[in-house]
């Protein structure tokens, strides 16, 4: 029921996408293509041809990224595969770099 002479407020919600971080793969020569192929499949579930074409970049390149994501879901991926690597004694290196 509305009363005459009442104003309407109109409020205008703007809902806006999180920002974007890219995961960063960085070349070692000391982890294994394999090591880095299973971490691309089982934490960032690429498939094998594409962790396989990743781990190539990443060895020719240098680096390469590997996905781009919300920075907490970048943030908790990288601390997963760095744990992993960390258990093999690898020294496998991984940062977050806003989009």
């Amino acid at each position: 029921m509305s009363v005459q002479g009442e104003t309407k407020e109109r409020i205008k919600i703007q809902v806006r996408e999180p920002k974007r971080y890219q995961v960063m793969m960085h070349n070692d020569d000391f982890t294994s293509m394999d090591f880095v192929v299973e971490i691309l499949v089982e934490i960032f579930h690429k498939s094998e041809p594409e962790a396989n074409r990743l781990m190539l970049m990443v060895h020719r390149s240098g680096k390469a990224s590997v996905g781009s994501y919300p920075y907490d879901i970048a943030v908790t991926k990288v601390q997963a595969a760095q744990e992993r690597a960390k258990e093999e004694g690898f020294p496998f290196r991984m940062t977050v770099e806003e989009v």
